[in-house]
């Protein structure tokens, strides 16, 4: 039994002047303790896909199955981390955490709820501003602090919605190896969801193309076949790497122009002209 599978899922928006299906025929499956990279173009339907999954939102057609179980609600043990942070502002870094946990394990007592906190921030090096608010944080910290939320709940799978997207390389890059460092302790089931086919091939086991919507669904999976753990260094030189890395970018350009040939329409704009007001 695969550990979350995604069967014929649709999903429409729209009301009675007309509906759009941003995504369609979407079929996935994912083992337990698989990194698997969902890489597609801005506007895909990325997010819609991942609110499918976390529960957030109803397929329209289709079934989310996680264990088996259809998914029709949110749960703790699928771990969300939000491209936004999504952190309260008016919170601490270990009170956004703490507020996470104490939803996630209601009966534990206080005392060994702040362990878990104070071991969660130390994990993403944030013990020194575990007191400080999100406006005193940089991009980097206050993701960093989504990170150890997400993770300190426990889930069983970990989610995350292009989480790196609006940060610098350095800091990008240095996340990127926390959140390895952190899934390869006990290797939890993971999805990550991007448009940086490097990160895909840095992190994943797995990458599968999502083609540009509307009616957008997965194109074919990519193997990443090579040894972990991996030095962005030596991927340079890695024959491995260059081949599949080219691959997936010339399969993206492809189906980047077939859907701009698509697209491409001549609209004829009406003839009209400004009325005039008289004072």
């Amino acid at each position: 039994m695969a550990y979350l599978e995604l069967k014929n899922v649709c999903k429409t928006y729209g009301d009675e002047s007309g509906n759009t299906e941003v995504l369609s025929n979407i079929n996935l499956t994912i083992e337990e303790g698989e990194f698997v990279a969902i890489v597609g173009f801005t506007g895909s339907g990325k997010t819609t896909l991942v609110n499918l999954i976390n529960g957030l939102i109803k397929p329209t057609s289709g079934e989310v199955l996680f264990k088996g179980i259809p998914v029709v609600d949110t749960s703790h043990e699928r771990g969300v981390i939000f491209q936004n942070y999504s952190l309260l502002p008016w919170l601490t870094v270990g009170q956004n955490v703490y507020m996470a946990v104490k939803e996630a394990f209601p009966k534990e007592q206080k005392s060994v709820l702040q362990k878990r906190v104070a071991d969660y921030v130390e994990m993403v090096s944030l013990t020194p501003a575990i007191n400080k608010r999100p406006k005193e944080l940089s991009g980097g910290m206050r993701q960093r602090v989504a990170v150890a939320r997400a993770l300190a709940m426990n889930p069983e799978m970990i989610i995350m919605d292009e989480p790196l997207g609006a940060l610098d390389a350095l800091t990008r890059g240095n996340l990127q190896d926390e959140i390895l460092n952190i899934w390869s302790k006990d290797k939890r089931t993971a999805l990550l969801i991007t448009n940086d086919v490097d990160e895909g091939i840095y992190m994943a086991d797995r990458i599968i193309p999502l083609k540009p919507g509307p009616n957008a669904t997965l194109g074919p999976e990519f193997k990443i076949d090579i040894e972990r753990p991996r030095d962005k260094t030596a991927l340079n030189d890695n024959p491995k790497y260059k081949e599949t890395r080219n691959a997936i970018i010339e399969y993206l350009m492809d189906i980047g122009e077939e859907r701009k040939s698509v697209s491409d329409e001549t609209y004829v704009l009406p003839e009209i002209s400004p009325k005039s007001f008289v004072a």
